[in-house]
C-alpha cells in the first residue's frame, strides 16, 4: 500500500503501566521505534524498573503516579485505573493506539473541540475482570484482597465494556483474543500477531541436535511447567532441560525426577534452543513468544493445543500439539515424536510469518487505512 496519511499524522500511544518490562512492553518498544514522536502516555512509570531507553521518551503519566507504594503493588489501585484514564484527554490527536491488556482503552478521544480515531491493539480484553478466577490463580490474590475486589467487579466489568463501544477498531493478538474481544465486547476485531525478533532467533546449520527437550520459561504456577516435569517422569529415557527462574522453582525441583535438570535463568538461550530435539510448551497464552522464537532457529514444538499455539505451530510441519492439558497427553505425544520428521526451513517460514518486519507492515497498512477513513477487512491477512 502506497502510505500517505500515517507520515503526516499526530499520533499517540497509550500504554496500561510501566513497572515492569515483559510481552506488553515488547509491543510498546516496537510501536515506539514505529512512532518516535509520539507521546506515551500511562496511568504511572517506574523508570528504575524499566529499560534505560525508555528515559528519553516522551512519557505521560496520571495522578496515579503519586500513589504511595504503587511501583511494587500496582494491583491494589485497580478500581482506579478507570478513573485515570478516563480523565486521560487524547482527543487532539489524528489517531491514537493504546497497548491494552488492562483499562488504557478508556481515555478520552472526543471532546466538543476534537475526536481522535481510536485503534486499540488488544493483548487481552481484561482479564482481571473477565477472567477473574483464572487471574486470581495466576496471581496467587491471597482471601483477604480477593474479598476486598470482588463487590468491584460489576462496576469494572459495566465501565470496561462501555469503554470497549467507545473504540473505533480493535486489533486482537491472536485467534483466542479475537474470540474474547467478541465474547466480552461484542466488537469486531483483526488479528495482527505481535512481533517476534527473528532476526536475533536464527538457525546455525552447524549446531547439531542434542539429545534433550527445552523449556524456557518464567516458573510460575499458571506456566504449567509441572505438568512437563510430571510428563518426563514417565518416560525415564528422554531428557528435559528448564531454563528459567521464579517462585515455583523450589517446588518444581523437588518434584523433577532425575531426567529433568533445572539451569536457571540464563542470559542467552539461542545455542539452547538451536540444539533441543523440540520445545516444550504446555501452558496456555495468549499468543506465546517463545515458541516462535524456538521456530525461528528451526527446531519444532510441542505444545498445549490451545490459545496462541493454534496460531503459531502447525501440526505435522512444524511440530505437535495436545489437546489436553495432562502430564498423559503430553507424554503420549513425546512418545511417538520423531525430531528429524520436521524440516528446519519449515520451522523457520513459518516463524518468520511472525517476525517484527511482518508486524510493522501489517499494522502500518491497516493504521493506513483507518486514517483515510476506511472500514478495514475483518481478518488478518
Amino acid at each position: 500500500m502506497n502510505r500517505t496519511a500515517l507520515p503526516n499524522a499526530k499520533i499517540a500511544l497509550v500504554h496500561d503501566w510501566l513497572n515492569q518490562a515483559g510481552g506488553a512492553e515488547n509491543v510498546l518498544e516496537e510501536l515506539a521505534a514505529l512512532f518516535p514522536a509520539a507521546p506515551v502516555y500511562t496511568s504511572f512509570y517506574a523508570p528504575e524498573h524499566m529499560p534505560a531507553a525508555y528515559r528519553g521518551w516522551d512519557i505521560r503519566t496520571t495522578f496515579m503516579q503519586k500513589l504511595p507504594g504503587i511501583a511494587a503493588n500496582h494491583q491494589r489501585y485497580m478500581p482506579l485505573y478507570p478513573l485515570a484514564f478516563g480523565a486521560t484527554d487524547v482527543s487532539g490527536y489524528d489517531l491514537v493506539l493504546s497497548n491494552k491488556s488492562g483499562f488504557c482503552h478508556g481515555v478520552r478521544t472526543r471532546t466538543r473541540q476534537a475526536a481522535a480515531r481510536h485503534v486499540c491493539y488488544c493483548l487481552t480484553p481484561t482479564r482481571f475482570i473477565w477472567l477473574y478466577d483464572q487471574y486470581r490463580a495466576r496471581e496467587q490474590l491471597n482471601r483477604g484482597t480477593d474479598l476486598l475486589v470482588r463487590p468491584a467487579l460489576a462496576w469494572l466489568r459495566r465501565w470496561d465494556f462501555a469503554a470497549a463501544q467507545r473504540v473505533d477498531h480493535f486489533i486482537a493478538i491472536s485467534s483466542a483474543i479475537q474470540e474474547r474481544i467478541r465474547r466480552f465486547y461484542r466488537r469486531q476485531s483483526v488479528v495482527i500477531h505481535p512481533p517476534v525478533d527473528t532476526d536475533c532467533f536464527t538457525p546455525d546449520p552447524a549446531t547439531s541436535v542434542g539429545d534433550y527437550y527445552l523449556i524456557v520459561s518464567r516458573l510460575i504456577p499458571y506456566k504449567r511447567i509441572d505438568l512437563a516435569v510430571d510428563a518426563f517422569r514417565s518416560l525415564p529415557h528422554l531428557k528435559l532441560i528448564i531454563a528459567g527462574d521464579g517462585r515455583y522453582r523450589q517446588i518444581l525441583e523437588a518434584q523433577a525426577p532425575p531426567n529433568v535438570t533445572f539451569i536457571g535463568r540464563q542470559d542467552s538461550v539461542l545455542e539452547l534452543l538451536r540444539g533441543c530435539r523440540a520445545f516444550i510448551f504446555p501452558g496456555l497464552e495468549d499468543f506465546g513468544i517463545a515458541p516462535v522464537e524456538a521456530m525461528a532457529v528451526g527446531r519444532p514444538v510441542i505444545a498445549y493445543g490451545d490459545g496462541g499455539a493454534l496460531d503459531t505451530v502447525a501440526p505435522g510441519v512444524t511440530g505437535e500439539l495436545f489437546s489436553e492439558q495432562t502430564p498423559e497427553a503430553l507424554a503420549a505425544v513425546l512418545a511417538q515424536f520423531d525430531p528429524t520428521r520436521y524440516d528446519a526451513t519449515a520451522c523457520r517460514a513459518q516463524a518468520e510469518k511472525f517476525s517484527a518486519h511482518a508486524f510493522r507492515r501489517k499494522l502500518g497498512d491497516y493504521l493506513e487505512q483507518v486514517l483515510q477513513g476506511e472500514n478495514p477487512a475483518q481478518d488478518s491477512e
